[in-house]
């Protein structure tokens, strides 16, 4: 009952080269949108929209008072001062956007509810000068999810309580069953709807590292329908679902950079490694974000500590985030680690211990 929490959790470290701001931060206006006959970003929108971004470095985010998605969101286990504290915290260090979580069994019960605790966490997050990248569905960790009192964490396990959305079975069946996908697309055009034009959302992943979990190209009808729907919606935010492992999963890393405005992939490895996945990024001529792993070696590879302070480097038009040689002395900040609420990396300015249910 006494496992310890994150302050501040995060598996990965967001070095987003496609940046937003918040009421605390200075941008240009965005230009508009053009979109081709499939409604999808030009390349020349999407360089536009980036061209007018500060640069911006952040993390996955989650308070250290909840297990995973759900936890985060419900009525009962929301915790605003919390995410406030843990958001000044990430600010205090040079962090000013985060990728955060939410979940398909959260709308059917209460939409309104979830609409209104989103638009108070971007309140917060807008106070603290932080924009988000909220991401929509997961194909990664527990295959099933449910509603109400979430599992207490394994110590020393990562995301040892994470939850799939939506489960996997239903990603597995989801072209056979038109149930499941008219309540899918009720949640994906309800947030989106919601949320279509708020600065404080800087872009949409719409599905997090589809066909993990050996749910392999199983994740293309959800993948391509989720596309589809936030194309009816057509946010003044672009939209995304980022690659991974490009050769193993090269049908559906294809089909997510084909579909997206703005590239997005994630790598966990060495620094020489991720040369060779930023390559076939740089050829889709448009503005791509990276996300690396924060332990150990990783980190001070591709985040070595600076001062806090993070200027967008000037006269490159499209940076791929650290780790890539000289970007890594571009944009960095020194974190310390500590055991999360679910076994994950935490990001904190320091060491704190946290408890169950203490705020």
């Amino acid at each position: 009952m006494s496992a310890p929490r994150s302050l501040l959790a995060a598996a990965l470290v967001l070095a987003l080269a496609l940046a937003g701001c918040g009421s605390g931060s200075a941008s240009a206006p965005s230009p508009p949108v053009e979109r081709d006959a499939d409604g999808r970003w030009t390349a020349a929108s999407a360089t536009a929209w980036y061209d007018a971004q500060p640069w911006l470095v952040g993390a996955n985010f989650i308070p250290s008072t909840a297990i995973n998605q759900l936890e985060m969101w419900q009525a009962d286990t929301f915790d605003p001062d919390t995410i406030d504290r843990e958001l000044g915290w990430a600010s205090g260090v040079g962090m000013n956007v985060m990728r955060v979580f939410l979940h398909d069994l959260l709308w059917e019960p209460d939409p309104r509810g979830l609409v209104e605790r989103v638009d108070r966490y971007l309140a917060i997050a807008d106070r603290h000068g932080i924009r988000t990248m909220l991401v929509l569905f997961d194909n990664v960790w527990d295959a099933e999810a449910h509603l109400g009192p979430q599992p207490e964490p394994v110590p020393g396990v990562h995301n040892s309580g994470w939850v799939q959305s939506p489960a996997k079975q239903e990603t597995l069946a989801f072209a056979n069953d038109p149930a499941l996908r008219a309540r899918l697309e009720r949640y994906v055009k309800g947030v989106l709807g919601a949320f279509r034009d708020d600065r404080r959302v800087l872009m949409w992943d719409l599905l997090n590292e589809p066909g993990n979990s050996n749910i392999h190209t199983g994740c293309l009808p959800l993948l391509e329908a989720t596309f589809g729907w936030a194309r009816e919606v057509a946010p003044s935010q672009p939209l995304t679902a980022g690659s991974w492992f490009l050769q193993t999963w090269a049908q559906v890393s294809k089909t997510s950079l084909d579909l997206s405005d703005v590239a997005t992939f994630h790598n966990y490895d060495v620094e020489s490694k991720t040369e060779a996945v930023v390559d076939p990024h740089r050829r889709l001529h448009r503005p791509a974000s990276d996300l690396h792993r924060v332990h150990g070696a990783y980190r001070r590879q591709h985040l070595p500590d600076p001062p806090a302070a993070l200027p967008r480097p000037a006269g490159r038009r499209h940076p791929l985030g650290p780790g890539l040689g000289q970007d890594a002395d571009d944009l960095a900040v020194g974190l310390a680690a500590e055991p999360g609420r679910g076994g994950a990396a935490a990001v904190v300015p320091r060491r704190v211990p946290r408890r169950r249910g203490a705020v």
